[in-house]
């Protein structure tokens, strides 16, 4: 499964500013909640332009472009990258040049291409973890899970690694 990293850019076209973020998501609270606070982070913005798939939740929004112009073009960059568990967000400042429905079109397609460029990554189902273990078993522990990521260390009796974990590894 293909996502992005968290990621932002800003283009410029005739006058009007497009500032696209990205956004890995696992959850719609977590989107509606980004959602809320780039609205709030951007109140002074003409348009806040969006676009999301969530495994089989799909949604995109034109915030009073016209219809198809803003959403639509944002969703099919992302569904022309075979992403998912992905946000894409671009906010407009309008320029007082009027772009026409073309222009608004490749407007937000490149700007959601340019932010998505370079930041795919692939997703593997996992898990997160707590391991706890005698300090006897350390290195043996530490081999184990050296290329997982750990979160984080804790050690007192025993020695307790909390970490993110591909499914191949818990097998």
């Amino acid at each position: 499964m293909l996502s992005v990293i968290n990621n932002q850019n800003t283009i410029i076209i005739k006058n009007s500013k497009f500032i696209c973020i990205t956004y890995q998501v696992h959850s719609i609270d977590e989107i509606n909640n980004i959602l809320d606070n780039v609205r709030n982070d951007y109140k002074d913005a003409t348009h806040v332009c969006y676009a999301y798939i969530l495994d089989g939740n799909i949604k995109c929004s034109d915030d009073g472009e016209p219809s198809g112009t803003a959403g639509m073009p944002i969703l099919d960059v992302l569904k022309k990258n075979n992403l998912n568990h992905v946000l894409c967000i671009v906010i407009r400042y309008f320029g007082k040049i009027k772009l026409g429905a073309g222009g608004l079109l490749r407007a937000y397609s490149n700007s959601a291409s340019l932010c998505i460029r370079d930041k795919i990554i692939t997703l593997k189902e996992g898990y997160f973890i707590d391991i706890i273990f005698s300090y006897d078993n350390l290195k043996l522990v530490d081999n184990i899970v050296k290329n997982e990521k750990i979160i984080d260390k804790k050690y007192d009796e025993k020695i307790i690694y909390s970490l993110n974990v591909s499914k191949e590894i818990l097998d």
